[in-house]
């Protein structure tokens, strides 16, 4: 049997933690950015934690 492939864009967009969870990168931080508020936008530059029912999905696309 085939060794499994990493999904890369998968592998771009997260990483993980040392004690294994894993790291994203918030959304809305892209465009559209004058209305926001400097605090909104200054929260959006932080990462976030992948919510623990979708972390099984995205740890099985990264870690091939």
């Amino acid at each position: 049997m085939p060794k499994m492939k990493t999904r890369k864009s998968a592998a771009k967009r997260f990483s993980l933690t040392g004690t294994g969870k894993v790291k994203r990168n918030k959304a809305y931080h892209s465009h559209i950015l004058t209305k926001k508020s400097s605090k909104r936008k200054r929260n959006l530059r932080q990462s976030g934690i992948v919510e623990s029912s979708e972390v099984k999905r995205v740890k099985k696309m990264i870690v091939a």
